[in-house]
């Protein structure tokens, strides 16, 4: 429960504040985790985001930069964005999330499943965190969080090939899966899926295989670790995993035949 509320007006000051309470004080943006039933924080301090200049959706020197706190749907009206991600954001279903949960929100959340990591990890994502001019890949980050303030999401390449798909029984429901695929300017493969193992994964290995249809079918079906749940059984989501990934890398080449 947020007993404690702090409003900081700079990066530095955000950064102290987090300095002096570390683990019982939270980052808060939107809210639309921190609030939310299943995730709901048990830390007693807040820091607001709020203030702070992370508003921004821009192009510097060829690169597109989006600020931390962007809201899923500001980012989604924005007409700077690649149309994958823009579909991708389309996966959060209620308008009412997207107007709350931030960019940076929906990457440094743990939750049970991620609709816009696909197709940021295709992209190859990276993230800058505060106090700090570098910026690492966003499947660094991934593979070990922490709680260094995200202050933007950096896109090298934005407008390479790629396609992203969900499935889902309902349109408001658990995903059964969530993939994307993207072809680099020299056809090198990016693939990655979730909701199919223990976590949002790039598939590197099939990825230097350079295989497609049927073989990358059987590849991705053997390569991912779904658990049977309400969603679908395990030879299912294998099944339709792999025939995902092979529809989507057919949809990529289609793009460049455009």
């Amino acid at each position: 429960m947020i007993e404690q509320f702090f409003r900081p007006a700079t990066l530095s000051q955000a950064t102290e504040l987090k300095n002096r309470f570390q683990d019982s004080a939270v980052w808060l943006a939107g809210g639309s985790k921190l609030n939310a039933l299943l995730t709901k924080t048990s830390r007693n301090i807040a820091i607001s985001l709020s203030l702070l200049p992370l508003k921004t959706i821009e192009w510097q020197d060829g690169i597109l930069r989006i600020g931390a706190t962007v809201t899923l749907e500001a980012l989604r009206e924005s007409p700077l964005i690649p149309r994958a991600l823009y579909d991708a954001l389309g996966f959060v279903y209620s308008r009412h999330i997207r107007n709350q949960a931030t960019i940076g929100g929906e990457i440094a959340a743990c939750q049970r499943e991620h609709a816009l990591l696909p197709v940021l990890l295709v992209l190859d994502a990276q993230v800058q965190l505060a106090n700090s001019n570098d910026v690492i890949s966003l499947e660094s980050y991934l593979a070990k969080p922490d709680e260094r303030l995200i202050t933007h999401l950096v896109l090298q390449d934005p407008f390479r090939r790629c396609a992203t798909r969900t499935i889902r029984e309902t349109a408001d429901g658990w995903s059964v899966v969530t993939a994307a695929v993207a072809l680099t300017g020299n056809n090198e493969q990016r693939i990655a899926v979730d909701g199919v193992g223990c976590a949002i994964s790039r598939l590197s290995q099939i990825e230097a295989k350079q295989l497609s249809g049927e073989a990358l079918e059987k590849a991705v079906s053997q390569a991912v670790s779904p658990k049977a749940d309400l969603t679908g059984s395990e030879e299912y989501k294998r099944y339709i995993t792999g025939i995902l990934v092979s529809d989507l890398l057919t949809d990529c080449r289609q793009m460049g035949e455009k």
